[in-house]
């Protein structure tokens, strides 16, 4: 039972929230008169004195004390005495437990939002570098048309600021304090639960005692935020990894972000970005496991919700970690543009712009200026050469209202720089984009 009941290995990650719920708690009560001045201020420095003694040394676990909340108590009554006991006064456990991990989850947002502003700051500064630097753009992994490395990073900044604005969504809806609700009925005591929510920067107190408790919508929408976050960073992990190998070779992986091979001392191979990817998976795990344990649960406390600090506590570890290395691999990347405009041109990419062109310059409607574009690859792909190289006469045989114009926008250099509806990916719109990213970061 003892092994089964503690959670002192795990929860005490709490033990910063837990004393700064108890400075509050006990800080309050003082001031309403539920206990005399002497023992709140013996209470108070006693917590100081723990927190000092944490910070150097850390927990030191007992299995029979079971929690943190019972680790910090019991030592308090070590330092002080018998007033220790009168910090629990009008508190149970069930909301000093929800207001420390609330504490804890609010924290863990703003240590990802700084490391989201990491990355996406790194993002912009390679997308301003290569603005302008053509690379394929892939539909099915299939060579579309031609687009920017800019445009394409900016996507990434783009996954990144919705990833920013849901944390901060999740933040505010959680920024309610749980403290004061007690075991689930609320107390008889004069408590000022507004005081208490002050000190500790929360919005308001929560408006149920029963919801109170029993509430862990923020740790699961904590994990839905993650795991969003976390497949955003497998998608690009996955491309990196894509990019560095050797048909395509558009990257180069720094050393610091990849490793060698035991018997083949030629490979740099992308385990940063494989353990990336890796993660997401992991991620999805902890939200889905979190869902299952509350799917069913009545009201108010059960000891389940024991089990709910674990996968967040997880989640956050593996979530920091792969954005610390995504932002150093994005900082640190060679991007190769040879290989990448090489490809660029392949696969007939442009013919979109030519079809766009007879819509445009023949006032052809654009299903015929689709068969007609479907005929000049044909021709291109028999001839074994790009489209902007098949002879006008031949363009012509197949459609006589196709002109000398046509090869204007039938180079990626040219097609690129033709994207220029808001959103495209013309390099004047790029610049737009990553200022505008910029103001907003």
């Amino acid at each position: 039972m003892r092994d089964i009941n503690a959670s002192i290995p795990f929860d005490k990650r709490l033990w910063r929230q837990d004393i700064a719920g108890s400075q509050a708690h006990v800080a309050m009560l003082g001031t309403q008169g539920i206990i005399d001045a002497a023992d709140a201020d013996a209470i108070a420095a006693g917590l100081t004195t723990i927190a000092h003694e944490y910070d150097t040394v850390g927990v030191v676990e007992n299995l029979d004390l079971e929690d943190i909340h019972m680790h910090v108590e019991t030592r308090l009554a070590e330092l002080i005495g018998p007033a220790a006991g009168r910090l629990h006064t009008a508190r149970s456990r069930n909301d000093q437990v929800a207001t420390s991990f609330r504490l804890w989850v609010r924290d863990a947002i703003d240590a990802v939002d700084d490391g989201l502003a990491a990355f996406s700051a790194a993002l912009l500064s390679r997308a301003a570098e290569h603005a302008e630097t053509i690379m394929p753009g892939f539909t099915h992994l299939q060579i579309a048309q031609p687009v920017t490395l800019g445009h394409h990073l900016m996507a990434y900044v783009a996954m990144a600021a919705r990833d920013r604005s849901r944390f901060a969504d999740a933040r505010a809806r959680m920024n309610e304090c749980p403290l004061g609700a007690a075991a689930l009925a609320g107390t008889g005591f004069p408590i000022d639960r507004d005081a208490t929510a002050k000190a500790l920067g929360f919005d308001r107190p929560t408006a149920n005692s029963l919801d109170s408790v029993s509430d862990r919508d923020f740790a699961i929408e904590f994990l839905s935020c993650a795991t969003m976050t976390g497949l955003h960073l497998s998608r690009l992990a996955e491309e990196i990894v894509i990019w560095a190998s050797q048909p395509y070779g558009f990257v180069t992986l720094p050393d610091a972000f990849s490793t060698g091979s035991s018997i083949m001392p030629q490979k740099r191979n992308p385990d940063a970005a494989e353990l990336v990817r890796g993660h997401s998976g992991r991620l999805i795990g902890c939200l889905t496991a979190l869902q299952v344990t509350m799917k069913g649960l009545p009201l108010a406390y059960s000891k389940d919700m024991q089990d709910d600090k674990p996968p967040v506590f997880e989640a956050f570890d593996l979530l920091a970690l792969s954005l610390a290395a995504m932002t150093g691999m994005v900082e640190t990347l060679t991007f190769n543009p040879g290989p990448m405009a090489a490809a660029a041109g392949a696969g007939f990419s442009t013919a979109t712009d030519l079809a766009d062109w007879l819509v445009r310059e023949a006032k052809v409607p654009f299903r015929e200026a689709h068969h007609i574009t479907g005929r000049a690859v044909r021709a291109a792909e028999a001839a074994g050469i790009g489209l902007a190289d098949v002879p006008l006469v031949e363009l012509q045989a197949i459609d006589p209202r196709i002109t000398a114009q046509v090869f204007d926008v039938l180079s990626v250099e040219k097609s690129v720089a033709s994207r220029v509806s808001f959103g495209g990916t013309a390099p004047v719109r790029v610049h737009e984009a990553i200022a505008a990213a910029k103001a907003a970061l």
